[in-house]
């Protein structure tokens, strides 16, 4: 939770407090009986509202796991409802300084528990329609943004049957003693194919998603230098598994842009891929040049989009690491439940 957050959280609770001390005063007591009771009352409402709010709504109301969640919203306030009686005896007793009170522990449980359960309901209700209303603004500029990016796409493509028929034609023209040279435009080829033909759909085969990765890696290859060593490891990967097409792409991208040469140490770019109890790791290891300009760097734009596309296509199920230190950059992403 950032700064920010906290802050919001602290002023909320704070303007509730001075709500309930100013409001619910009884002319029966004076006012440090009424901060004193209210605050106690503020300490077991808010462990309810956190309860819920973290856990409760999140992994069981909104998964329409009604049962639980009512079993375990009613336990929280009548556990917290116990709780406040030992501790209202302990206040009437060594705070308010009452001498031989009476304690009717079934009435302080009752009103206890009326009191929290009020306000936790009121106050959830707020945060759930909040939340609601702060989802759709998100869905609303969401399919804005996706309305204007297939209009920008639309305006910029090629057409395909000219852009490979132009490929077919350069092919063509290459000396057959070029074999580099052909194989190179035949794999360019296959990727813009991939990507224009393929990649039209939410879920791609993890397979021909590493075959363009192996198809990326052989066009660089020929780009960088030879005494940098590139490494591909996905060989463990087996099943039928479904990824978002062109997830890895980006990273992949930064490592080839970034990759340093120095002399004195290896020189190097590891890939992986592994399959682990339903779970997808993908990591991408390169040196670089600890010497470099800073103004040289990575915008990070690429990496920046491709985490909102993490967190709009994976929301909850992805973890991602990045490690940028001066001599190496590392990045490790791991797609939960895939």
């Amino acid at each position: 939770m950032d700064f920010k957050k906290v802050t919001y959280h602290i002023g909320f609770w704070l303007l509730a407090y001075v709500f309930w001390i100013f409001i619910f005063r009884n002319g029966t007591l004076v006012l440090t009986h009424t901060i004193t009771i209210q605050f106690c009352y503020l300490a077991f409402i808010s462990a309810n509202y956190y309860f819920n709010a973290a856990y409760t709504i999140p992994q069981l109301l909104n998964k329409k796991r009604y049962a639980k969640f009512g079993l375990l919203f009613i336990a929280g306030i009548i556990l917290t409802a116990i709780i406040r009686i030992p501790v209202s005896m302990l206040v009437i007793t060594y705070v308010f300084k009452v001498v031989n009170p009476h304690f009717d522990y079934l009435s302080i449980f009752y009103n206890s528990f009326i009191n929290i359960f009020f306000w936790v309901v009121c106050i959830l209700s707020a945060h759930m329609v909040i939340e609601k209303i702060r989802s759709q603004i998100y869905i609303e500029q969401i399919e804005k943004e996706k309305a204007t990016n297939e209009l920008n796409f639309l305006r910029a493509q090629f057409n395909p049957h000219f852009l490979f028929n132009s490929i077919n034609s350069i092919y063509g023209h290459i000396d057959k003693s070029n074999k580099y040279a052909r194989e190179m435009l035949l794999v360019f080829s296959e990727m813009l194919r991939y990507q224009l033909y393929e990649c039209n759909v939410e879920q791609i085969e993890l397979d021909s998603e590493i075959n363009y990765i192996r198809n990326y890696i052989a066009i660089q290859k020929g780009r960088i230098d030879e005494r940098i060593q590139v490494s591909l490891c996905a060989d463990g990967i087996s099943g039928q598994i479904n990824v978002a097409p062109l997830l890895f792409i980006t990273f992949l991208e930064n490592a080839f842009k970034y990759v340093g040469f120095n002399e004195d140490t290896e020189n190097r770019i590891d890939v992986s891929l592994k399959y682990e109890n339903g779970n997808l790791l993908f990591r991408v290891y390169n040196t670089k040049d600890a010497f470099i300009d800073q103004s040289e760097r990575a915008s990070g734009l690429g990496i920046a989009n491709t985490k909102r596309r993490l967190e709009i296509l994976y929301p909850e199920r992805h973890k991602l690491s990045i490690v940028n230190e001066n001599d190496y950059y590392e990045i490790n992403l791991t797609l939960l439940g895939v």
